[in-house]
């Protein structure tokens, strides 16, 4: 699961090292700190309860770096759901208004600019694009962190040293290379470069408050295939193969019931409705010519090796990647598809805020999976609520969403009698299955019934009938009372008022 974005602002900072190495770490980096950047943002967090609003703004700082294109790389959750932002050059104390232009919350990669074009002529002559490192750095190596921790204004250069690196899940289904320091992470330094001899090796982004000297770095890698990514003005991700029922192939009973020799190796695939092309009982064994081993990973020179999944993005092409399965004993070769995305039916919210529409006194939403972080699931699950026990599965149709009421009865008389139990899922309005919020605003439109009647999934939820016409009344009351300007999110109103 994702952290929440206050949460990560706590946790992410500089690499903490001795006081001793900080003039030698300086003295190597020269010129790096003119261009690294101090970054303010005010956060707006989305209000889920009450979806036309958003919650009180946060201050938040971090740090960024200059790229070329007259850019500045930070990280996601410095910038995301940002209503403002500051950039403050080193050894100023001018803050300048800059913007969100791409932003990869599941990387946790954004890229900002500042707003104004003089401005930006103005800052850029100063300070110089970093330079990217090509190579992965070595395990032992010795690297610097350069930002702005906690605890004062100046800019601040540590040390610490390059301790692993893995292809790992990072956030929202995105899954890349990280790089582990054996230094702690403390609050501030989030987006900051780590640079090793004068280049930068990754981005500082994560740390354990559980663990002591323990911190992660986005590397380069992941870094470039983002800036590439975004040229064409989109972010689309990397492609991944979206099989979730695959196990490790180490138990020995295992692979005697397999039938498999000590050559044959890989993971082994459990079944389930994303077989693309797997059966039942298939062993995964190579990826592109590559071995994979009965942990999953795959040996890729020297001493690295990785998850089998790091070469995907690498080998694909024209949407398939190539394996190799051993089926009933006997080698086959598939071309499976690839994708950078899964046609979630409770996809992310991202950047964005939660879409709404209000009836009378109920407030309905769609589901996403920012909601759901939010929700006690476990009695979702036991009300028989679909946005948990479906929240895995793909749209069966195009455009399909579960639909909630999201929060208790707005206060109207209409209500009479009537109780939400925690966060019911709609079934049906008079007989008509609801596919989405979409379908359901158009149903309501074009009913022409006396009383509208809400069933719901959930088991404790009772049965709402109201009177058409009286409910069409308090909305407009409901929404002048409560002084919401809108009744619904753009998309909805566009059908409403049709």
């Amino acid at each position: 699961m994702r952290p929440s974005r206050f949460v990560c602002a706590c946790l992410l900072g500089v690499l903490s090292v001795a006081a001793q190495a900080q003039d030698s770490g300086s003295a190597r980096l020269g010129s790096t700190r003119d261009s690294v950047v101090k970054i303010f943002t005010t956060f707006r967090a989305p209000d889920f309860e009450s979806p036309w609003t958003k919650s009180p703004p946060t201050e938040v700082s971090g740090t960024g770096f200059v790229i070329d294109g007259d850019r500045i790389l930070t990280n996601a959750h410095v910038v995301e759901q940002a209503s403002q932002i500051f950039v403050q050059p080193p050894n100023s104390a001018d803050k300048i208004r800059a913007e969100v232009i791409a932003i990869s919350q599941g990387i946790d990669l954004a890229v900002i600019q500042l707003r104004r074009e003089s401005d930006r002529e103005t800052f850029h002559a100063k300070h110089q694009p970093l330079a990217l490192r090509e190579a992965l750095p070595e395990i032992g190596g010795t690297v610097q962190a350069v930002g702005y921790p906690m605890g004062g204004e100046q800019l601040s250069i540590t040390e610490g040293v390059v301790s692993r690196i893995e292809y790992t899940g990072y956030y929202q289904n995105t899954a890349g290379l990280r790089i582990q320091v054996d230094a702690a992470l403390n609050p501030g330094n989030s987006g900051g470069p780590v640079v090793m001899d004068g280049q930068v090796i990754g981005v500082v982004f994560s740390g354990m408050d559980a663990a002591e000297n323990i911190g992660y770095v986005i590397p380069v890698e992941e870094v470039r295939a983002f800036l590439d990514d975004i040229e064409d003005g989109n972010y689309d991700g990397r492609p991944r193969l979206w099989v979730r029922n695959l196990q490790t192939c180490e138990n020995p009973a295992l692979r005697d019931y397999l039938g498999l020799d000590v050559s044959q190796t890989g993971l082994v695939y459990r079944g389930g409705e994303d077989d693309q092309k797997f059966l039942e009982w298939d062993l995964l064994d190579t990826i592109g010519g590559h071995d994979i081993d009965n942990a999953g990973l795959v040996t890729l020179g020297g001493d690295l090796r990785l998850s089998w999944g790091y070469l995907i993005p690498k080998l694909a092409s024209e949407g398939t990647i190539n394996v190799g399965v051993i089926r009933k004993g006997e080698s086959v070769d598939l071309t499976l598809p690839v994708s950078s995305k899964r046609d979630s039916l409770v996809p992310f919210i991202g950047d964005d805020y939660p879409e709404y529409f209000i009836l009378g006194p109920m407030i309905f939403t769609p589901v996403r999976a920012e909601l759901l972080y939010e929700l006690y699931t476990g009695f979702l699950a036991l009300q028989g609520n679909p946005s948990v026990l479906r929240a895995e599965e793909l749209r069966k149709t195009e455009g399909e969403e579960i639909v909630l009421i999201c929060s208790d009865f707005l206060p109207h008389p209409i209500t009479k009698g009537y109780e939400i139990t925690y966060r019911p899922a709609v079934k049906t309005i008079n007989g008509v299955k609801i596919t989405s919020l979409e379908q359901m605003v158009k149903t309501i439109r074009e009913s022409e019934d006396d009383y509208l009647v809400f069933d719901f999934y959930d088991k404790a939820q009772e049965t709402f009938v109201f009177d058409r016409e009286e409910l069409m009344e308090a909305t407009e009351e409901i929404l002048d009372e409560n002084s919401i300007r809108r009744q619904g999110s753009r998309r909805f109103m566009d059908i409403w008022e049709e």
